[in-house]
C-alpha cells in the first residue's frame, strides 16, 4: 500500500509539471524542452516547444542564427498576413489566392501561409519580394516538376518548411519580378533554390532533392545567408556558394551552414565554396561520391564539429580543391572538433590560423559537441506537424 501511495504522489507530480509546461507562458521555452525531454537545437527550441506556435507564427523570426542575423525586419504592425488558396500559376498575371501573388506582387512585409497540402507547379521561376516569408508549418506544400525559386536583388527572406524537388531548367521569358512588375528573366539552369545579389536569406527546415542542376546556390554577391535544418538528398551537385571563379565580388560572401543533413545519395558540393566564406557546423554528412566539401580561388572554410560518415565505396576524403591555380597556398579549409566515420578523412591547411566567423552578437551560436549531431539534425527537412498536432 505504501508503495502504490508513493506511485500515485509520483504520477500526481509528472501530472503538475506537465500542466505547468502546457498552460504557463511565464515558463521558458528552453525549460520546456528540457522538462518534457526533447532533444532541440537552439534555432527549433526557440519556438517548436511553444504549443502555441500557430498563433504566433512570427515569433520564428526572432530564431534565427549565423550571418543572417535575426529576422526581425520581416515583423512588426505593418505585417501583411497572405494565405495561399489557390496551387496554380500565372508568371505574368498571377491571382490573388496564388503563391506568386503573394510573393511577388505584394510589397512589404509579408507573411505567407497555405490553406491546405498543396503541389505547386510554377511555369516560371518564383521570383521572391524582400521582406517576404514563406512559412510551409502545418501543411504539406510541394514545388515540383518544374520551375522553382529565385531570389534576384531581394532582402530579408525566410523560406521555411517547404518540399522544393524535381526542378527543371527554364528558357528565358517573361516573369512578374520581385518589384511587382513585369520583367524578363534570362536562361534558369534548374535548382531549386537560387540566390542572385540577394543579401539577409535565411533558408531554414525545406526538404530538397532531385533538381536538374543543384539545389541551393549562392550567387553574384549574396551573402550574410543561413542555411539551417535543411535536408538535402538525392542529388549531384548540392550547394553552390559563389557564382563562378571570374566573380571576384563574392569574395564579400558569408554563408553560415548548420544543422542540415546530407544525404542520402548526394554526390558532390555540401558545400563548393568559391572566394567567399563559410562556417560549416554541426551538419550531419552521410556519404558522399565525390567530395562533401570543396572549391576553388582561394576559399575559407571553418569545419567544426560536423559528423562525416564516409560512404563505403568511392572517396573516403572530406575535402576537394581545384587544381592548376596560382592561389592555391591562399586556401584555408580547417577542420575543428569534427568527428569522422567509415574510414572518411579531411585534408587541413597547414600552417596559419583558423578563419573565425567574428559574428556579432545576434549572430552568434554555441556550436555543440560533435556527439548531439544526431539528435540536434533528426528534424531536418520540412516539418510533418498537421494543423493540430505539435512540430
Amino acid at each position: 500500500m505504501a508503495s502504490q501511495g508513493t506511485n500515485n504522489i509520483f504520477m500526481r507530480y509528472v501530472l503538475a509539471i506537465v500542466i505547468a509546461i502546457i498552460f504557463t507562458p511565464k515558463l521558458s521555452f528552453a525549460k520546456q524542452s528540457k522538462l518534457i525531454g526533447l532533444k532541440m537545437n537552439m534555432i527549433d527550441e526557440c519556438w517548436r516547444p511553444n504549443p502555441e506556435w500557430r498563433r504566433h507564427r512570427q515569433q520564428l523570426a526572432t530564431c534565427s542564427v549565423g550571418y543572417v542575423g535575426k529576422m526581425t525586419n520581416n515583423i512588426g504592425k505593418d505585417l501583411i498576413h497572405y494565405k495561399v488558396t489557390d496551387p496554380n500559376d500565372d508568371p505574368i498575371n498571377p491571382e490573388p489566392g496564388t503563391l506568386r501573388y503573394g510573393a511577388s506582387v505584394i510589397q512589404g512585409k509579408v507573411w505567407i501561409t497555405f490553406q491546405r497540402d498543396m503541389q505547386i507547379r510554377l511555369m516560371k521561376s518564383l521570383l521572391i519580394s524582400s521582406f517576404t516569408t514563406i512559412d510551409g508549418r502545418g501543411v504539406n506544400v510541394h514545388i515540383t516538376d518544374n520551375a522553382c525559386l529565385m531570389i534576384f536583388k531581394a532582402t530579408d527572406i525566410i523560406i521555411h518548411s517547404i518540399r522544393i524537388h524535381n526542378c527543371k531548367a527554364q528558357a528565358p521569358g517573361m516573369v512578374m519580378g520581385p518589384n511587382g512588375k513585369v520583367i524578363s528573366l534570362g536562361q534558369v539552369d534548374g535548382d531549386a533554390i537560387r540566390l542572385v545579389t540577394a543579401s539577409k536569406i535565411w533558408i531554414d527546415h525545406n526538404t530538397l532533392y532531385e533538381s536538374e542542376d543543384g539545389l541551393l546556390d549562392v550567387t553574384r554577391g549574396s551573402t550574410n545567408v543561413t542555411i539551417s535544418n535543411n535536408w538535402f538528398r538525392e542529388q549531384d551537385k548540392v550547394m553552390l556558394l559563389g557564382h563562378d571563379d571570374g566573380y571576384v565580388r563574392d569574395k564579400n560572401m558569408k554563408v553560415t551552414v548548420v544543422y542540415n543533413h546530407f544525404g542520402p545519395n548526394c554526390n558532390q558540393r555540401m558545400p563548393r565554396i568559391r572566394h567567399g566564406y563559410a562556417h560549416v557546423a554541426n551538419n550531419l554528412y552521410l556519404g558522399w561520391v565525390q567530395y562533401a566539401i570543396g572549391g576553388s580561388m582561394g576559399p575559407s572554410l571553418k569545419s567544426e564539429a560536423n559528423l562525416f560518415i564516409a560512404p563505403n565505396v568511392g572517396s573516403k576524403e572530406v575535402t576537394w580543391r581545384k587544381d592548376g591555380y596560382k592561389n592555391v597556398d591562399k586556401w584555408e579549409f580547417y577542420s575543428v572538433r569534427d568527428a569522422f566515420e567509415n574510414g572518411a578523412s579531411f585534408v587541413v591547411t597547414k600552417g596559419g590560423r583558423v578563419p573565425k566567423p567574428n559574428y556579432s552578437k545576434e549572430q552568434g551560436f554555441k556550436v555543440v559537441d560533435v556527439k548531439s549531431v544526431r539528435s540536434l539534425t533528426k528534424s531536418s527537412g520540412a516539418f510533418k506537424c498537421s494543423k493540430t498536432s505539435i512540430c
